[in-house]
């Protein structure tokens, strides 16, 4: 017998969360539980109080996942494919609920058999290893796993495939001279991707309320601007951390956001989870060295945001308030910061202005998503036939804070504020410039999916906005 038919005499098993998949199902099921209804929060407890077996059958049996759409391991992948059609018998073992086992042994079409969890018995480590050498006999099976939850069957088995191991596995790994496929680390880039990072110009709206107050040079009113800019920025990245779990199963149909960080399965779930207490630990520590009513908007826009990530944001018309009301938000948060009052005229202008660069976001949606006639683009509440009115109330909204913000040009307010109030007529122009040209670009296809980052980067809206910059100040002097 040649050495790959003594290989194929004895069955692989193949542990699946974290082996071949690159998640965990009992995490992604939990948030998609809570996307479901989020006051399952409150039996989560009551069900890990029964033991794990517990919580994932919970879970499993009010939750669906989609096989297709899971992070496999591709390299394991390809030679589970090769050894089964070389006829070697494969055996997924795992502490997953049987029925998402199952799905995914169904959907794959490679495995002979399935031990999963059932019932009470979680299916791990020393229960795992039981069920294998009932079935197979000591050294009766090869075995593929990842954590310290398989080194009680590493020591069974005949030999062991390590796959992207966590530390205990690695040691194991080493010290037994093991087959090791490893993964690839996170990089800076996965862990800023993570972040997203680029999404923090967004906070600059902060300076705004210091700006139009000509403190340009109050060291004072800079230093708690930088402290609200770093406050605002970590929380903001702890929610589009938890917004990405909730997000899994959409993102991993879209063309580019399948290859953010956690539903390309680079990160896990847990170390989200840790990075969002960590963000959140920053965020409000820095907010705590600025006045009380700062913490009263941090606050508010973490309440609103994640309102936004588990409900609002599938809902027709009120997810473009909300991200209006999020940009506005931050200004807020400025003024709170630095003590400066913020007018009618620039709330009214943010409210406008900001729903227009909201609509832009669900209208490039809604032309780069394939649908048919009469369905919702996933996770929304706009169908492809929404496209013109989406346009034309995202158009009125832009001409709308034009229109506010030359009324308030010709206020006593600017009057009393701008020796030189001629000068600063063109910010009137310069908004409808950069709007409009946000809309052509969207219609041309040529639009970032992020609006105000894509004004931010934008070389030519950059040259205007300065341009409206000098004008205020000069316009002040």
């Amino acid at each position: 017998m040649d050495a790959r038919s003594d290989r194929n005499a004895i069955p692989l098993a193949v542990d699946l969360d974290g082996t071949l998949i690159a998640t965990d199902l009992l995490w992604e099921g939990l948030f998609i539980l809570l996307k479901k209804n989020p006051l399952y929060l409150f039996l989560v407890p009551f069900w890990a109080a029964g033991g794990p077996a517990r919580l994932k059958q919970a879970i499993a049996q009010r939750v669906d996942i989609d096989p297709a759409m899971l992070p496999y391991r591709a390299p394991l992948l390809d030679r589970l494919r090769t050894e089964h059609a070389e006829g070697r018998k494969l055996v997924l073992a795992t502490g997953t609920p049987r029925k998402f086992a199952d799905a995914i042994a169904v959907h794959l079409g490679i495995f002979d058999r399935v031990l999963a969890t059932d019932g009470l018995d979680n299916l791990t480590s020393g229960k795992k290893r039981a069920s294998l050498l009932a079935a197979y006999g000591d050294a009766g099976f090869d075995y593929a796993g990842n954590s310290r939850h398989d080194l009680q069957v590493f020591d069974a088995a005949r030999s062991a495939i390590v796959v992207a191991p966590d530390r205990h596995a690695a040691r194991w790994q080493a010290a037994h001279g093991a087959e090791t496929m490893p993964a690839p680390k996170p990089t800076l880039r996965t862990i800023i991707k993570m972040l997203r990072v680029h999404q923090w110009l967004k906070n600059s709206l902060i300076a705004v309320p210091m700006m139009l107050s000509h403190e340009y040079f109050n060291s004072n009113m800079i230093w708690e601007c930088l402290l609200a800019f770093v406050s605002f920025s970590a929380v903001a990245s702890a929610i589009y951390i938890l917004n990405d779990f909730f997000d899994l199963a959409l993102d991993r149909k879209h063309v580019t956001k399948r290859n953010r960080p956690f539903a390309s399965g680079a990160l896990s779930i847990p170390f989200g989870l840790g990075a969002i207490a960590v963000l959140l630990a920053i965020g409000v520590g820095t907010g705590c060295l600025l006045p009380i009513e700062f913490l009263g908007v941090l606050g508010s826009y973490m309440v609103v945001s994640t309102a936004y990530s588990l409900s609002f944001k599938r809902m027709l018309l009120v997810d473009v308030l909300t991200l209006a009301g999020l940009y506005t938000i931050r200004v807020l948060a400025g003024a709170a910061a630095t003590g400066v009052d913020v007018s009618f005229w620039l709330l009214a202008f943010s409210i406008f202005f900001f729903l227009s660069l909201a609509l832009v976001k669900r209208f490039v949606e809604l032309r780069t998503t394939a649908i048919p006639p009469g369905e919702r683009i996933a996770g929304r509440g706009y169908r492809t036939e929404d496209q013109e009115i989406v346009a034309q109330a995202g158009m009125a909204s832009a001409f709308s804070s034009a229109l506010v913000l030359a009324l308030y040009m010709d206020s006593v307010a600017v009057r009393e504020l701008y020796p030189h109030p001629w000068l600063i007529w063109p910010l009137a122009p310069i908004v409808l410039y950069l709007t409009m040209r946000v809309w052509i670009l969207a219609r041309r296809d040529e639009m970032h999916d992020d609006p105000v980052v894509f004004i931010i980067r934008d070389w030519r809206s950059q040259i205007v906005v300065a341009i409206g910059a000098v004008l205020l100040v000069i316009g002040g002097w």
